[in-house]
């Protein structure tokens, strides 16, 4: 692991940059400046992030999921691509990080730091890098407005959950069908019905593209569709069950051994979706049912998302085009659009998705699927870990 303050006897000083993608904030590294993938790795990152501990008070975490994120960049050996990029999630309260999936938004970052860490050649007004997620395999291609060598920050983009506007980033994820399981259906079918142990039956679309999701009607598990991150996640019962449908999705589609071996899992990241109502998001603005096309609240490690993650959205917008989905059922006519307008907790996002018909809903294809996003390098330094960490 390569130092920049290595002279310290109690602490070990290590480069990284901390940067806001989308809805969520990550501290970047350059892969060679932390340990290899292992246990010492994840040491240092939750010494890092200061997890585990709710408030993360002895690291650079922000208490909640979308601010306890981890980039690790390096320049890619592929011929398909500029730059390898390794997603962790650390998580608050647990003891533990996740490698299991990449993060759409902290993914809109990651061309913006290539760029002024000089990992890709910069290219005015518009440089492209593609991008390699070692997470899942699979390629993002992003495409970044440059001034003067640098990614650009000023701009008139706006999305939900950020305050202002800046530069906007686009985001390709048409190649990233299948992500983790090789499948856009991974079980076939545009519905499965899963038991919990309780003897409630739920319906649910499996589906992965960008990332594994377990979609399931809001109104199946006694939601309006409406309701806000704190009320979800303080219903424990709820989330137990949510968590259960999650678990059991993921053995099924072959991510665990068992559905057991997991509790309140990162994957297959759950979406309750429902037909566009009037609702009062998280900043107390009424969002009107006119302005979206379905509305989507996001649950992963046991915790109801901010807003809706990029991954999520990405997903959640295939499944809206394949015949036969709950979400497809939930958006209705309103999938004969070029877009689908998601109303999350924090307002509306709107994704890009034309879909080509296939002679069967697993046989849907892509045209365009992706997202515009705003990003910001927020400071760059040194964060120190403890030497029993490093």
């Amino acid at each position: 692991m390569n130092t920049l303050h290595d002279h310290d006897d109690e602490q070990i000083g290590v480069p990284c940059v901390l940067m806001r993608g989308g809805t969520s904030k990550a501290l970047f590294f350059h892969e060679a400046d932390v340990p290899p993938p292992g246990a010492a790795r994840d040491r240092f990152l939750k010494r890092a992030m200061g997890t585990p501990d709710v408030l993360q008070i002895d690291g650079m975490g922000g208490s909640r999921l979308v601010t306890s994120k981890i980039a690790m960049i390096r320049k890619s050996d592929r011929t398909d691509a500029d730059v390898d990029y390794t997603f962790a999630q650390a998580d608050v309260e647990r003891d533990r990080i996740g490698y299991d999936a990449n993060c759409g938004n902290i993914s809109s970052a990651v061309a913006p730091f290539a760029i002024d860490e000089g990992l890709v050649e910069a290219a005015e007004p518009i440089t492209t890098v593609r991008i390699h997620n070692t997470n899942t395999g699979t390629l993002l291609v992003s495409k970044v407005q440059v001034k003067h060598g640098r990614a650009r920050v000023l701009g008139d983009c706006a999305i939900a959950g950020v305050p202002g506007t800046g530069a906007e980033i686009l985001m390709d994820y048409t190649d990233t069908l299948g992500a983790k399981t090789g499948k856009l259906l991974p079980t076939g079918q545009p519905v499965d019905t899963i038991a919990l142990e309780d003897g409630r039956r739920f319906e649910v679309s499996i589906v992965d593209a960008a990332t594994p999701c377990v979609l399931i009607a809001a109104s199946s598990l006694g939601l309006s569709g409406s309701e806000l991150p704190p009320d979800i996640s303080a219903d424990r019962a709820l989330i137990e069950a949510i968590g259960e449908i999650q678990a059991k999705a993921g053995e099924r589609i072959g991510l665990y051994k068992h559905w057991k071996d997991v509790h309140l899992p990162g994957l297959p990241l759950a979406v309750m979706v429902a037909p566009p109502a009037d609702y009062v998001d998280t900043n107390r603005e009424t969002v009107k049912a006119a302005d979206c096309d379905l509305r989507a609240r996001l649950v992963f490690l046991g915790k109801c998302h901010d807003s809706m993650a990029g991954t999520g959205s990405m997903c959640t917008a295939a499944a809206s085009r394949v015949p036969g989905t709950l979400v497809n059922a939930a958006v209705g006519e309103r999938s004969c659009t070029d877009t689908l307008r998601i109303g999350h907790p924090l307002g509306v996002m709107t994704v890009k998705v034309i879909a080509r018909a296939g002679d069967t809903p697993a046989a849907t294809r892509f045209d365009a699927l992706g997202l515009q996003r705003t990003a910001r390098r927020l400071m760059a330094g040194t964060v120190y870990v403890p030497r029993d960490a490093g």
